[in-house]
């Protein structure tokens, strides 16, 4: 079950913002001006979330590390709901919203979009979801990115699986998809990926020291891999 969060790290580091920050903090402030709104996401923990027996699981991995194709057979096999944070954050902009159109861009650029805005996404789509049982796929990206889950939720995650891939492994899949979003190229993913190197491995070790990762070797075919994550949900979520 999810386990309730008694102390939180602080959200505001004290080192010195690097140009990602900047640019997500300059991201937030613009998005907030397009709206005279007081952003509401969650009260002091959900309370339709109280009385569920909820499991969930973050997965994470660098981009075409094949951590999409293992939630699809994680969700036929032992019945999870699938939430990927950057499907969320694309179906939001290709509303069209005006409000949105800007996160385009940081997408395209590889850049980190606010933490605030995905908690946001994902939140909505747990409490609209009748299932108790949860992929987030994609998240949490950055330390701030879990501290604001945990802050805002009040929840922790009880599974966290990295699927871990040689750099050019995920590049030559990347660009052999060709699914047609706007950040399948060269020089995005690069960016993509040393994002996901700066930023994500804080977060891997994190969950490592705390006893809930699980490292996938996500190198072989796609029921391969998956025989490597199937035990893990045999024995901890059950089918």
């Amino acid at each position: 079950m999810w386990r309730r969060v008694t102390s939180l790290s602080p959200v505001i580091s004290t080192s010195k913002p690097t140009s990602l920050d900047q640019a997500a903090f300059g991201f937030k402030i613009w998005r907030s001006s397009f709206s005279t709104e007081t952003p509401t996401l969650v009260k002091d923990g959900p309370t339709s979330f109280k009385e569920r027996n909820l499991f969930i699981t973050f997965v994470l991995g660098g981009p075409g590390s094949g951590k999409g194709t293992q939630c699809q057979k994680i969700v036929e096999t032992f019945g999870f709901k699938h939430l990927s944070a950057g499907e969320l954050l694309r179906r939001e902009i290709e509303s069209n919203s005006e409000q949105w159109s800007q996160m385009l861009n940081t997408i395209k650029e590889g850049r980190i979009v606010p933490s605030e805005v995905t908690v946001k996404l994902i939140q909505q789509e747990m409490e609209s979801s009748d299932s108790n049982k949860f992929l987030i796929d994609g998240f949490p990206r950055t330390e701030e990115n879990r501290i604001a889950f945990e802050k805002f939720t009040g929840l922790e995650p009880n599974v966290v699986l990295f699927f871990d891939c040689p750099e050019e492994e995920m590049v030559k899949r990347v660009l052999n998809r060709n699914e047609g979003r706007v950040d399948d190229n060269i020089d995005t993913v690069k960016k993509r990926l040393k994002v996901f190197e700066i930023l994500n491995l804080p977060v891997i070790d994190y969950y490592s020291k705390r006893g809930k990762l699980h490292k996938i070797n996500a190198v072989g075919t796609e029921d391969e891999i998956f025989e490597k994550v199937r035990p893990i949900f045999s024995t901890c979520a059950g089918k």
